[in-house]
């Protein structure tokens, strides 16, 4: 017998697994489900959350006198467990009546509801009363620009002080206080608004209760749709479309695009663009970027920055506002996609509809939350007049397509309307990992070269390890490139570029798993991340079916730029698409002050 195989016994099948291995996990291998609340692990991810806590998981092993957590008790050679005695299932049913007398009956109205694991689980113990009265714990609700914490919801699982922790080294969360007074919060209970918290959601993507959610702006947009004086435009981000399709029962990784656009026009919108046409906006400042720092770089300009860092996720420029404001001078001064397709929304586009802007309400369709607090930042505003009005995420436009009473997956495919619907297939692949920057060199190249490439696919930029590197050939020039999601591997990055360690002339950073793919307003994945994978490949299937696939090759780019903007880099283009960073550190101790 190999000295790291343990072989036991688990309601009678006999399992063998690598020693170290828990009883939950060991469990799995045979298809025997162990309940779980506060167990949650991401293998591709490399993280485990088993606290241990709730204690719905533990299972009789014989010979022990107490009952065994399974998510934290690791297995061992001859033990003999059983995971659905009656001493199990009438501890299981104690547990959660427990848990449920310190929780609030809002289920009709929660956020949660019908997604929610706690309600699931009642439902699966057959919990119909709940013997236990006393006192209920009760916070102060927190209400940030992006996020909702609704403390009372919260069963101290502890999930998502694992992704601000663990996965993405924010530090916001952590469990505060003792007994009843326990709680998941920032330190000294602070609001979200006043700490590091970077709104990129995965806080809110495996939190299994209420606790934790996205602030709602579907009524502001029907309220908007409803109002005679506005005219009323969405935009979709590229990885909704691959998303959409499983709140209405569809197999991760479904194309919906067409039915996603019919949709939105049946519900009221008035115009139904792309946020992929600004993607490719954004390759032609941000790809002129890069070339005129590496033309600097090459001719011995000492005070060029490199790597030149992507800025196209909101929840990244939070996290290296905060975390690295010595680096600010670093990334591209592009703004994201959702901040470009506003600012010429509400100049070009009001101006060809014969428009003023406060008459335009730009709404945006995104996976982010972060795109939410993104929207309302004031220098993303005219007078006060943003150029993104209001943020919903994927989950909100599964809840307005429901709410219209639309048959989803019997709707027609219908297109998106011009000017600003028009896209590429690199506008499509901003989504995923690895997207942004092979963008970026598909239009780089050629630009620089004035070559056509061979190959458009850029598969060398392509994967899901945290962190990947990559060299690409312009012809003689050779390029090296980084790329990070999540922020924890954004993180090792960015402290080699500050120690003068990093190599890489362009790094490509998104905040979450997978990219956007796999943001915190996407359907709720509870920690599979093959479900991410999925959504990833349908992104590339709908690049590898575009007529075009290079952003400078858009025919309503290479117009905007020819009737508008002038030149990408020009001072047009500078005063509408380009941005610049805080001190978000200065910021957080002036508020906590």
């Amino acid at each position: 017998m190999k000295k790291d195989i343990v072989k036991l016994n688990i309601d009678n099948k006999q399992v063998e697994v690598q020693r170290g291995t828990t009883l939950v996990e060991a469990a799995k291998s045979v298809g025997v489900d162990v309940p779980t609340l506060c167990h949650m692990k991401l293998d591709d991810l490399n993280v485990e959350n088993k606290p241990g806590g709730c204690r719905i998981c533990v299972v009789e092993v014989e010979g022990r006198r107490n009952l065994a957590p399974a998510c934290k008790t690791e297995c061992t050679e001859g033990m003999k467990v059983n995971t659905h005695s009656l001493r199990v299932i009438n501890a299981r049913r104690t547990i959660m009546e427990l848990i449920l007398s310190d929780h609030p009956a809002e289920c009709l109205t929660c956020v949660k509801n019908g997604k929610c694991d706690l309600q699931t689980m009642a439902q699966k113990l057959g919990i119909r009363e709940i013997p236990f009265e006393g006192e209920q714990s009760h916070y102060k609700e927190d209400k940030s620009p992006a996020i909702i914490r609704d403390v009372d919801k919260c069963i101290m699982c502890r999930r998502c002080e694992m992704m601000c922790n663990e996965v993405q080294t924010v530090g916001c969360l952590s469990a505060i206080n003792r007994g009843f007074q326990s709680v998941v919060a920032p330190a000294f209970e602070m609001d979200l608004e006043k700490s590091t918290c970077t709104y990129c959601g995965q806080c809110v993507a495996v939190c299994p209760t209420g606790a934790l959610s996205e602030v709602d702006n579907t009524r502001k947009v029907i309220a908007a749709l409803v109002d005679p004086l506005k005219t009323v435009i969405v935009q979709t981000a590229p990885a909704v479309r691959a998303a959409l399709g499983e709140e209405f029962g569809m197999e991760p990784g479904t194309l919906v695009t067409g039915k996603m656009v019919s949709a939105l026009k049946k519900i009221g919108f008035d115009k139904v663009f792309d946020t992929d046409f600004a993607a490719d906006l954004t390759i032609m400042e941000e790809g002129t970027e890069l070339l005129s720092r590496l033309k600097r770089h090459l001719a011995g300009d000492k005070d060029v920055k490199l790597p030149i860092l992507t800025s196209c996720c909101p929840g990244w420029v939070n996290f290296f506002e905060s975390n690295f404001p010595d680096l600010l001078d670093v990334p591209s001064t592009a703004k994201s996609p959702q901040q470009m397709f506003g600012a010429i929304a509400k100049s070009y586009l009001a101006e060809q509809m014969g428009i003023r802007r406060d008459e335009m309400v730009v709404v945006s369709v995104m996976p982010c939350l972060a795109k939410k607090y993104e929207s309302g930042r004031p220098e993303f505003a005219v007078n006060g007049n943003p150029d993104v009005d209001l943020s919903i995420s994927t989950r909100e436009l599964a809840q307005m397509i429901k709410g219209a009473n639309l048959n989803f997956e019997e709707l027609d495919d219908e297109v998106f309307d011009n000017p600003m619907g028009e896209s590429t297939g690199a506008g499509v692949i901003f989504a995923n990992t690895g997207g942004v920057i092979e963008a970026a060199v598909r239009t780089a190249y050629e630009i620089h070269t004035q070559k056509k490439l061979a190959k458009v696919d850029f598969d060398v930029l392509r994967g899901f390890d945290g962190i990947r590197s990559a060299e690409v050939d312009f012809d003689g020039l050779v390029v090296k490139i980084g790329i990070a999601h999540g922020l924890g591997n954004a993180r090792k990055l960015l402290e080699d570029v500050q120690a003068g360690r990093s190599s890489f002339h362009a790094i490509e950073i998104m905040a979450c798993p997978g990219g956007c793919i796999g943001g915190g307003g996407q359907p709720y994945h509870h920690g599979d991340t093959s479900v991410l994978k999925k959504r990833a490949a349908a992104i590339y299937r709908e690049d590898a079916g575009k007529a075009i696939r290079k952003s400078h090759e858009n025919p309503f780019i290479v117009k905007l730029y020819q009737e508008y903007l002038g030149e990408p880099g020009g001072s047009l283009s500078h005063r509408l698409l380009h941005t610049h960073y805080f001190d978000k550190k200065k910021k957080v101790e002036i508020n906590n002050d």
